[in-house]
């Protein structure tokens, strides 16, 4: 059995899965400190289907604990960001893009020293380490407690970052060191940017995963503990720690994911109504369609793996506002207090949900409450957040072919059966908790971003080398050798670099190998 656990801005949702058969299935509320909800989950799988806790064999929770950090600019570490590139690389300092709010929040200082590499792994200086010693004793001065090192192309070579981080641990023992190379792509500005955020978030992350751990283990359960990431794979509690930055869009991906499970459909737009916004995105071949542009997150640009996911202000907790002639359904929420302040809960604020109660379309709360609603304005609001929505799947389309359409989430409910422009509304069973099965039923994969010099005659080969390599990262990461296999690649020509370079991405997925409680 696994257990999956998808933790959103209002609720908790948590499933109990033997294969890929629904056992149980819970739905709380988020609590602020989050893992509180996680207990409450935990309860309600065992009141609902009682199971032995050592007969589950893996726990998979999607948080939104670090994108909500960086969002609201708090519990984020004193960070200084060291980039290896000079002579070149220095009219763009790091963090010259950022918020300044954030810049603050994150007490960012910025040092740039010689290094660096050519697309083909040639040096563009050598790594001076007389600079690299002085940078670290200034950030010892300022108190930086976590470090983020790039340089120029180290995707293909990533030598000097390696050795800068071996000094500054030497000079700065204890001081948390991320590395471009293993988070972002090939852009320096938005893979460096990435990196800082991952590097300001290590300290809330080894203190979330260590509360994660801990509720998982007060509820009795041995079994090993993986966090879903952005692109829809599992990541282990220590690789969570270093790279928290990869569990930022996990949410929506745990939807489509789990759309595509229920629904039987691997290529659809995916619905996903939660309790303060919908997320719109594409599956292909049963896996989100990654952005191919740079994402913005709070305000930076990035570039590490991310779905496509547009995201609007409809979700079960939206304010609704206005008479029947002219309607607004959010973008503003109530969030996790629709409990306490939506009518149908004896509040004085109407919600969304108090539209789909008045309508009949769902069964929440008191609906006497919500009886006076007019029933013009009740029908304007449905219109409204159908047209919103059917909107958002237009524009993600991207050619003319049929594209059919999934509603998952709790705040589904508000959609109608039919949608312009898309037809049928598949509506899949335990839609509501769509996120937690996505979560439960993740896999482990393993991807190669790589500018490669692409000698005459030798493309097959160098095909076959970076799709062998995206393999043994996924086999690597915890894979069951058999079941992996690629399922993404693109190969890019580059006409403005010499050696005839190429940029080749591979990915690779398979399913999570595990043993049962007795190392079976």
């Amino acid at each position: 059995m696994r257990i999956g656990i998808d933790v959103g801005g209002t609720n908790t949702d948590a499933v109990l899965l033997d294969g890929r058969q629904v056992l149980a299935a819970v739905k709380t509320s988020t609590t602020a400190d989050v893992t509180s909800g996680i207990v409450a989950a935990f309860a309600g799988l065992q009141a609902q289907r009682a199971f032995d806790p050592a007969d589950v064999r893996a726990v998979m929770i999607g948080t939104t604990h670090f994108i909500n950090a960086l969002v609201e600019a708090r519990r984020l570490a004193p960070t200084a960001a060291l980039r290896l590139s000079l002579p070149a690389g220095a009219s763009l300092p790091p963090m010259v893009d950022w918020p300044q709010r954030l810049v603050d929040a994150v007490s960012g200082s910025s040092h740039l020293v010689h290094g660096g590499h050519e697309f083909d792994g040639r040096h563009i200086a050598e790594l001076d380490e007389a600079e690299v010693r002085r940078a670290a004793q200034s950030m010892g001065e300022a108190g930086v407690r976590s470090v983020a090192i790039s340089s120029v192309f180290s995707p293909v070579n990533a030598e000097f970052e390696a050795r800068a981080a071996e000094i500054i641990a030497a000079e700065l023992p204890g001081v948390a060191i991320s590395l471009s190379h293993e988070i972002g792509r090939i852009g320096l500005l938005e893979r460096e940017n990435a990196t800082i955020i991952n590097a300001a978030l290590r300290e809330l992350a080894a203190h979330i995963v260590d509360g994660l751990a801990s509720a998982v283990t007060g509820a009795g359960i041995t079994a090993p503990l993986y966090l879903s990431q952005n692109d829809g794979t599992l990541m282990d509690v220590d690789f969570a720690r270093r790279y928290p930055v990869a569990t930022f869009a996990s949410g929506p991906t745990n939807s489509m994911r789990g759309a595509a499970v229920l629904s039987g459909l691997d290529t659809c737009a995916v619905v996903d109504v939660g309790g303060t916004t919908s997320d719109v995105g594409v599956l292909r071949h049963g896996f989100p369609r990654e952005a191919t542009t740079d994402v913005t997150v709070a305000g930076i640009r990035t570039n590490f793996r991310m779905p496509d996911v547009l995201s609007i202000g409809i979700g079960g907790g939206s304010r609704v506002r206005g008479e029947a002639g002219a309607v607004t359904v959010g973008p503003d929420s109530v969030g996790y207090e629709l409990t306490s302040k939506a009518l149908v809960f004896g509040g004085d604020t109407l919600t969304a949900t108090d539209i789909a109660v008045a309508a009949g379309r769902a069964e929440i709360g008191d609906p006497s409450l919500v009886a006076h609603l007019d029933k013009d304005l009740v029908a304007a609001a449905l219109r409204r957040i159908a047209t919103d929505v059917a909107d958002a799947v237009e524009r993600m389309r991207t050619s003319a072919e049929p594209l059919p359409v999934v509603a998952v989430g709790g705040g589904s409910v508000l959609l109608p059966d039919e949608m312009a422009g898309a037809g049928t509304v598949h509506r899949p069973d335990h839609y509501a908790v769509a996120n937690a099965i996505g979560a439960a039923i993740a896999q482990i994969g393993g991807e190669v971003d790589r500018v490669y010099a692409v000698e005459p005659g030798r493309r097959d080969a160098v095909v076959d080398e970076a799709k062998q390599e995206a393999v043994d990262r996924a086999v690597a990461a915890g894979a069951s050798p058999s079941t992996v296999q690629i399922v993404d690649f693109d190969e890019v020509p580059i006409p403005y670099l010499p050696g005839n370079a190429t940029r080749i991405r591979a990915k690779a997925v398979g399913e999570l190998q595990l043993t049962d409680t007795k190392g079976r």
